[in-house]
Formats: structure tokens, sequence, C-alpha cells
């Protein structure tokens, strides 16, 4: 049997991706392998955001080539990329970038003559990669925001909703198949049904639908938009269990001059006064951001500010990066330009301030029990993901100590014993 290996680069969406152009390769009769020594083909599905992705990428296709199997690049860096790619790396056996999933296979018969032409990417024949028990819900494809500093519209172009459902149905069977948590995710979720003409439905009304399918234990949210959280969505998740209070707002930044030029809605205040709304209304939200630091005329006082902001608001988990002067977009060419050096010690500063309020937080859930699901074991401990951490590896882990064995995907229960800056350590409760 032919075999077939794939390295996904990126985020949680183009995963996604990568679990459907898996299912298009088992239909057409390929073994999935996870060492590229034993596969006759080996897609690398790329990331383009910002620099450090591009090269990471580059790096892949280079190293796959080198196996000397045969090589196809999809993804972001395709897209964005694709005739400098054909130039600087011809070796690549084939090249299908984002805006040509549809005809996937048509581009595959290229390789391959005994497969079916006529399929494209869809979530029909999507394998799930992420465990038997947890999915990512991709519920559209790109962007409308339009951020100064964002490549993603570039490359993925606007933000389209996917069928209401399409998502319903996928969302069904994933629960058929024993998935007990799925992650609603896109670029912009709470921008979900903006762009439907006849049907009207929002983001809530897809909670809603998906809330009505049994075996979803767990449900969860990522990427909200500040200004298009309603005040309906913080009182949804407020009241039904399975929604998980977990609240993933990226800010990029606290300071208005700062928010203006990135081309970001809202300011300061609406930012803080939002923030503050979701904890009257959901006692146990736990809050996630993004910020970013060094973007062009940054000061180093705009930096103490946003720190002052990160300690006010207290954010559970939050993610920081660099700048990245990424062409084609509107902030490459602005005045100001910081350099790397200046935007690595602020990216330092900024984290090391948010170790003290990640480690002050994290204790307050000492002797709490925690609801969750057994995800792994690393060394003699097992991993619980609750509603305090989402699938994705940005934020800590939960430990925990059992004295019966447990299989991956058990619903239990964890007291928590200790706090880490980052981590949560526990026991298992027998009831």
């Amino acid at each position: 049997m032919k075999k077939v290996g794939i390295i996904s680069l990126g985020c949680a969406k183009n995963l996604v991706d990568s679990e459907n152009i898996l299912g298009l390769f088992d239909y057409n009769g390929y073994e999935i392998t996870n060492d590229p020594s034993d596969a006759d083909i080996i897609v690398i599905n790329t990331c383009g955001f910002i620099e450090k992705s591009k090269k990471e990428s580059i790096e892949n296709i280079l190293d796959m080539l080198n196996c000397g199997k045969k090589v196809i690049v999809t993804g972001c860096l395709a897209e964005r990329y694709l005739e400098d790619l054909k130039k600087e790396i011809p070796e690549v056996d084939l090249y299908i970038p984002i805006r040509e999933y549809s005809h996937f296979n048509e581009k595959l018969y290229l390789l391959d003559k005994n497969i079916d032409k006529s399929l494209g990417v869809n979530d029909e024949y999507r394998i799930v990669s992420t465990g038997p028990f947890s999915a990512y819900l991709k519920i559209g494809e790109g962007c409308d925001n339009r951020c100064s500093y964002c490549a993603i519209p570039l490359i993925r172009g606007g933000f389209v909703s996917r069928d209401f459902s399409s998502i319903v149905k996928e969302a069904k069977e994933l629960a058929e198949a024993g998935i007990k948590e799925v992650v609603v995710l896109e670029q912009d979720t709470t921008k979900y049904g903006i762009d439907f003409k006849d049907e009207k439905h929002n983001i809530v009304d897809l909670l809603k639908e998906l809330l009505k399918i049994n075996g979803l234990e767990y449900i969860r949210l990522l990427y909200l938009y500040p200004d298009e959280i309603t005040d309906e969505l913080i009182e949804l998740i407020g009241k039904e269990k399975r929604l998980t209070p977990y609240f993933d707002v990226p800010i990029q930044h606290s300071e208005d001059h700062i928010l203006k030029d990135m081309y970001r809605r809202g300011n300061k205040e609406f930012l803080l006064s939002l923030f503050a709304k979701i904890r009257e209304k959901v006692p146990n939200a736990v809050l996630r951001t993004t910020v970013m630091v060094g973007f062009p005329k940054e000061t180093e006082e705009d930096v103490d500010n946003l720190i002052a902001f990160i300690q006010e608001v207290k954010f559970d988990h939050l993610g920081a990066f660099t700048y990245s002067q990424e062409e084609g977009t509107p902030a490459a060419s602005f005045d100001g330009q910081i350099e790397e050096e200046v935007k690595k010690k602020r990216l330092a500063k900024v984290m090391k301030a948010q170790q003290k309020v990640s480690y002050s937080l994290a204790k307050k859930h000492i002797g709490e029990v925690m609801e969750g699901i057994v995800v792994g074991k690393e060394n003699d401990n097992y991993l619980l993901r609750s509603y305090w951490n989402a699938p994705d590896d940005v934020d800590g882990k939960i430990f925990f100590t059992s004295k019966r064995k447990l299989q991956n995907g058990d619903i239990v229960k964890v007291k928590i014993e200790n706090a880490f800056v980052y981590d949560l350590m526990g026991v298992l409760i027998d009831e």
C-alpha cells in the first residue's frame, strides 16, 4: 500500500486543512505514516504568517527533499509565494496553493494516475488527528478585519462563513465518532454569519444548535474579536455548563494610538470595560489574549503602559510576540520601524511581568476541583484539559496523579494541590 506523511505547520486552522488533505489520501487508498522515511509522498502544509514561520516552512521543505521522497507543498506559503517557490525550489514535485484545494486530486493526478481526479479538499473525508476525544470545528475562512500588520487577508482572502447546516452535520458526526470536545474556530469566530444574505445565523445561533448535540461534553471558542463579543454571547457562555467559560480575545496592544495605527477597532477604555463585563457576568471566566510589541512608533512608555494594562486586567493566559514587518501589509511602510534587539528586550519585559500575573492567578486555583478530559501522560503524571486550558499548547498544563489507571478521553475530576508559573498540579478525586 502507498504511504503518505504530512507535516502541518502554523495554526489550528491550518491543521484542519491538513486533516482534510489526509482524508483525501485515505480515500485514495493511502496509508498514513508519521515516519518520513517510510512515506512515498510527503505533504508539507506550510505557514506564511510571519518571517519566523516562513523560515520554518522552508527548512521543512528542504529537509524533506533530502529524504528522497516525492514532496507536495501546500498551505499559506504556497499560496502567497507560489511563483517564487517554484523558481527557488524546483525540486518540489507538486505545489498546491490554497486557491487550488478544490482541485486537489486533479493536481495529485500528476503524481498518481490511480486516484479519483474529481475530488477536492473538503470536510467529508476528514481524518481527525487530535485524538479520539477532541477535535477542532472550523466555521469559516479568511478575514475582513484588515489589521495593518497582518498578511492573512492577502493569503486567505476576505471572511466567508461556512454553511450553517454543514457545520452542524460535521459536529454531529464528530459526536457520533466519540468526540467529547469541539473547539470552534476561525480567524474571527465572532464574525460568523455576517456575510449570509438569506439565512441569518450568528455565532450564538450556531452555539445553541451545537448544544443540542448529544455527546458533546465541552464546546470552546477561540479567536474572539473584542468589539464583536455581544452581551448575548457572554450570557450564553455564562449559563451553559457545556460551553467552556474561556474567552480567547487577542487585543494586540492597549495604547490607543497604536491600536489606531494597527487598524484595530476599539480603545483601551473599551477593552477594560469588556473584560470587566466578562468577569462580572461569568465569574469563573478564563481570559486569554495575545499582544504584540515593537510595532512602528511604539515607545518604552507604551510598553510600560501595556504592562500596567496587563497587570490591571490579569489575563490567565497571555501570548506575546514581536512585530514582523510583512511585505504587502500597510504597516510595512510605516515610519518608525523598531530594531529587532529592542523588540526582543520589550518582549522579555512583557513576559516577565506576565509571569507574576500568571503565578498569582494560578495559586488561586489551589483547592479547586476541576472537571475535564484526560489527554495523555507526561512522565508519571496524567494530563488534564479543563475549562482552564485550551488544546493548542499555548496555555499551561494541568498535571495530576491517580492511583488507578486512566484512559485518554476519560472525564474525571481533579483537585488542584499546587501551582507553578504556568502549570497546575493535582490529584484525581474518585467519587
